[in-house]
């Protein structure tokens, strides 16, 4: 098979657009005022319907004010309608599916975190440190309480926190408060 390059010089006869042109060209003078007459019923046609097509357009217009339709309420039912429709798509349940799924995990895990977080905190009460810790705050607040609660010979309220202080340092060696400047007031 023969492949030709066209460029400015091709010796085709007429290319398509030609052909229409031509075709202009070699119509007659009745072939020319027939076209035009039909043209002219076409205009008079498309007014026609135009005509009608208005006058249908304001006769539904009134039928829905009738029917109490409004354009608000035709947004709400094409949106409901559009929604129904997505809610329907493959595509939408697909995604439904995934993050249902996703959500199911997602549960899991923080189910399984907080299990995690609830023996983690059971095994740092049960261990001798926080036992020791717990034992002190009980001592001190008994101490306390009956300091203030017992006959009226405990003293006043102060005696008791520094009493409580003393206590609290005799049973914790590092707390020496001694070494510490005396601050303004």
């Amino acid at each position: 098979m023969e492949t030709r390059q066209q460029g400015f010089l091709d010796s085709d006869p007429l290319r398509e657009a030609d052909e229409h042109t031509a075709s202009y060209i070699i119509l007659t003078e009745a072939e020319r005022e027939e076209i035009q007459q039909e043209l002219t019923r076409l205009d008079e046609e498309i007014s026609t319907l135009k005509q009608v097509l208005a006058s249908k357009e304001k006769q539904h217009s009134e039928l829905k004010h009738k029917l109490g339709i409004n354009p608000l309420i035709e947004i709400r039912n094409n949106f409901t309608r559009g929604w129904q429709d997505m809610q329907s798509s493959i595509a939408y349940k697909r995604t439904s599916e995934t993050l249902s799924s996703a959500g199911q995990k997602t549960s899991v895990a923080f189910s399984t975190l907080g299990s995690t977080i609830n023996r983690k905190f059971g095994d740092m009460r049960n261990s001798p440190s926080f036992k020791s810790f717990e034992e002190k705050v009980e001592s001190t607040v008994s101490t306390i309480k009956t300091r203030v609660g017992g006959s009226g010979a405990g003293g006043s309220f102060e005696d008791v926190l520094s009493s409580a202080a003393k206590a609290s340092s005799q049973d914790t060696p590092n707390n020496d408060l001694s070494d510490m400047p005396d601050r303004p007031q």
